[in-house]
C-alpha cells in the first residue's frame, strides 16, 4: 500500500491523521520537525504531508532541500487564509496544498488524486513516448526531454506537460486543468494551477524567437503553441 510520511510538529493532529490514514491501509510514517522529517525520508515514501509552521526547519526550507534530491509529491498544510503560504510552497515544487482546519474527506480526495495521477504515469509501459515538435516524454519513466536535454519537473510539472502534448493548439481552461491534472474542481481564490503553469513554463526553453511555449489567454485558460 502506499507509503504517507506526515511532517508536523502537531503531535495530536499528526497522530490522528496516521489513525485516519492507517485505517485505510495506508502505510504511515510520523516526524514532528523537518529535520526529523529529511532524516526518515527514503525511496519507499509515495507521498508527503508536510506543514509549514515547524521548529528547527521549516516546511519551505524543508521541501527545499526534499527537491534537492527526491521528486516525491508533496501535500502542504498550510494555515487557514495564509495565501502567502500556498504560493510559496507551490513555487518551491509542492503539489498541492491543504489550509487547515480541513476535513478527513478533503484530505483523503487530495490524497487519492496525487497519488492515482503518480501511479498511473509509473504503470505505463516503459517504451510509451509522446511527442510533440522537440518535446518528447516518457509516462512510464516520468521523464520529459525537450531538445534531448533531460527537464527537472516535478510529478505534476510532468502530468501537466502531458495533458499539453495530448492538446496540442487546445485552449485548455483552469478548471480543465484543475479537475484532469489536479483531481479537483477549481475552487474560488485557487492559484494552484496558474503556479504550476508558471512553475513548468520557466523550466521549458522559449522558441528561438524568445516566445514562451506556453500561452496564457486571459479570462480563457492557456494554450501550448508552436514556434514560428
Amino acid at each position: 500500500m502506499p507509503h504517507i510520511l506526515i511532517i508536523d510538529d502537531d503531535v495530536e493532529l499528526s497522530d490522528l491523521l496516521k489513525e485516519v490514514l492507517s485505517f485505510e491501509s495506508f502505510t504511515v510514517s510520523t516526524a514532528y520537525d523537518g529535520v526529523a522529517g529529511l532524516a526518515t525520508m527514503d525511496d519507499s515514501v509515495d507521498l508527503i504531508l508536510l506543514d509549514v509552521m515547524m521548529p528547527k526547519l521549516n516546511g519551505f526550507e524543508t521541501l527545499k532541500q526534499l527537491r534537492e534530491k527526491w521528486d516525491v509529491p508533496v501535500l502542504m498544510l498550510t494555515a487557514k487564509g495564509e495565501e502567502i503560504d500556498r504560493v510559496v510552497g507551490l513555487e518551491l515544487g509542492a503539489d498541492d496544498y491543504l489550509p487547515k482546519p480541513f476535513s478527513e474527506r478533503e484530505l483523503l480526495a487530495r490524497i487519492r488524486a496525487i497519488l492515482r495521477r503518480t501511479q498511473t504515469n509509473q504503470a505505463q509501459p516503459q517504451n510509451d513516448g509522446v511527442v510533440y515538435r522537440d518535446i518528447k516524454i516518457y509516462p512510464g519513466r516520468v521523464e520529459a526531454y525537450c531538445n534531448e536535454v533531460l527537464l527537472d519537473l516535478t510529478s505534476t510539472e510532468f502530468a501537466l506537460l502531458h495533458h499539453f502534448l495530448l492538446h496540442p493548439g487546445q485552449v485548455l481552461t483552469k478548471e480543465v486543468l484543475s479537475l484532469d491534472v489536479l483531481g479537483k474542481r477549481l475552487a474560488a481564490f485557487d492559484r494552484a494551477v496558474d503556479m504550476h503553469v508558471s512553475n513548468l513554463r520557466k523550466k521549458l526553453p522559449d522558441w528561438p524567437n524568445g516566445k514562451p511555449r506556453i500561452k496564457t489567454l486571459r479570462g480563457r485558460g492557456y494554450l501550448l503553441v508552436e514556434g514560428d
